[in-house]
């Protein structure tokens, strides 16, 4: 029987699904009931910075609540739910109640709150912290200053705490692949491709902003899978792939590109927690008729480093697609 069994960020999984941070992971019940139903590990769900400045009294220092009160009720409801001592405890009993890597989340857009808080996740028993850097750039912002804004984000918790840390960016880059080297150089252990941002919708009928479609679908895999191909043994540290991976094939196609683990979500809502299972067995069937004894046996075999070819995975593939010429 095929060994599904990776190593990410140092961590040993008895298989590459990790279920990404969701309303999936936000208490202990949660986290049981996906590893009980085959996680390879889970990833908390995320505390976002606003919580713990809330928690301190000080987001009125930063968000003009003035010009958005509905702000100031958020950040209020979100303190009220589960604020930074809530959320040292859920790692804490989640930590003592599985035995999968259980990997803290904080959604933040600056490193200022690390210096405490960073090493007290790393007390209650983290067995890693993913980053969830949502920075939206606005119009007038300059690119180059957004880029260095994550990196010094990175720096600063990486030198706070010594949990291998993960970095979980979107596509919206003008060099995807420079930044995702700049932040392995700044001490990322893994870049996790990509966050899937607030989708806008318009209600016409009210003639107002709504949430748009909130899960993915499989078709959303070609964008990360592109990446994942593209950064795989180029930069130095792990990759994990996220968005559109909602079957065991979606994983061997990322793990074929070069993805040490992929993120599961969508798929699991959908289908429940026995969803990751199925994926594992797939996987698993997908090894025994290629004769792959391991995941290591096959992992980025068609990244564009091994490639013969690897302008296959450029511009040349568009330009094939436009003419209809092989």
């Amino acid at each position: 029987m095929a060994n599904t069994a990776v190593t990410y960020m140092g961590l040993q999984l008895a298989n590459p699904i990790i279920v990404s941070s969701s309303s999936l992971t936000q208490d202990v019940d949660g986290v049981v009931k996906l590893a009980d139903a085959g996680a390879g590990a889970v990833v908390l769900k995320s505390l976002f910075e606003e919580q713990i400045e809330y928690d301190t009294g000080q987001a009125a220092d930063d968000v003009d609540f003035g010009s958005h009160p509905e702000a100031a009720d958020y950040i209020t409801e979100m303190g009220k739910h589960l604020g930074p001592a809530g959320y040292l405890d859920l790692i804490k009993e989640a930590r003592d109640s599985v035995d999968i890597p259980v990997i803290a989340s904080v959604n933040c857009t600056s490193p200022r709150w690390w210096l405490t808080y960073g090493r007290q996740i790393e007390q209650a028993g983290a067995d890693g912290l993913e980053l969830n850097i949502a920075i939206m750039p606005q119009v007038d912002d300059d690119p180059r200053d957004l880029e260095r804004r994550y990196v010094r984000i990175v720096r600063d918790v990486r030198a706070e705490t010594d949990l291998p840390l993960a970095v979980k960016i979107g596509p919206v880059f003008t060099n995807t692949g420079q930044m995702a080297s700049a932040l392995a150089d700044a001490g990322a252990d893994a870049i996790v491709l990509f966050n899937r941002f607030y989708q806008l919708d318009i209600d016409t009928a009210r003639a107002q902003i709504s949430p748009g479609v909130q899960f993915s679908a499989s078709e959303e895999i070609a964008i990360p899978l592109r990446w994942v191909s593209l950064l795989a043994n180029a930069i130095d540290c792990d990759i994990a792939a996220s968005t559109g991976v909602h079957t065991g094939d979606d994983a061997v196609k990322m793990l074929l590109a070069g993805a040490n683990a992929v993120q599961v979500c969508t798929t699991v809502y959908r289908n429940g927690p026995e969803q990751i299972a199925r994926i594992v067995a797939e996987i698993s069937h997908w090894m025994d008729a290629h004769d792959h004894a391991e995941i290591d046996g096959f992992r980025g075999a068609l990244s564009q480093s091994q490639s013969k070819a690897p302008e296959r995975y450029e511009r040349l593939q568009y330009i094939k697609a436009l003419t209809g010429r092989s």
